[in-house]
């Protein structure tokens, strides 16, 4: 589906790694969910995906409807039967996402504060800014050292 790179973006991630199978039934559901996903009766252009087995997306083209809150409200009933369906937790704000050694890692705020302490976290650890707000934030501004995130206004992160 071709969705404007304007398109609203949610991101929910999971506390950890989905296996293959739950990926599938996962990406399911949300398929199921965003083929019939109308606000006030307008069919929403909505497209999902999964993104490193932890990763729910969720956009909206809102260029042809614009979701509402009740809209809205119905996509984060989904998430919380994905939270109880899978026993995962995708509304916890403080479990930070990074990449290390090529592979997508997560960790509560503690932990992340005691790994900057230690040294293991410099600057140039690339984390996730799941507080872009549309596609194209998403293609660009996802992915990011963690100097540049919003994690640096909260963590003191020695640079490189």
């Amino acid at each position: 589906m071709e969705i404007s790179e304007k398109s609203r973006v949610w991101i929910y991630q999971a506390d950890r790694a989905f296996n293959a199978a739950e990926e599938a039934r996962i990406a399911q559901m949300m398929n199921d969910f965003t083929s019939q996903w109308a606000a006030h009766g307008h069919k929403l252009a909505a497209y999902s995906e999964i993104r490193y087995q932890r990763f729910i997306i969720l956009m909206v083209d809102e260029q042809q409807a614009g979701a509402t809150g009740c809209s809205i409200d119905k996509s984060v009933q989904l998430m919380k039967e994905i939270e109880q369906e899978f026993n995962v937790n995708l509304f916890d704000r403080f479990n930070i996402a990074y990449k290390k050694d090529g592979k997508v890692l997560s960790c509560g705020r503690t932990e992340f504060e005691q790994m900057i302490e230690d040294g293991e976290i410099n600057g140039d650890l690339i984390v996730f800014n799941n507080l872009v707000q549309t596609k194209q934030e998403l293609d660009t501004n996802w992915e990011i050292p963690v100097s540049k995130s919003w994690h640096a206004r909260i963590f003191s992160v020695p640079t490189a």
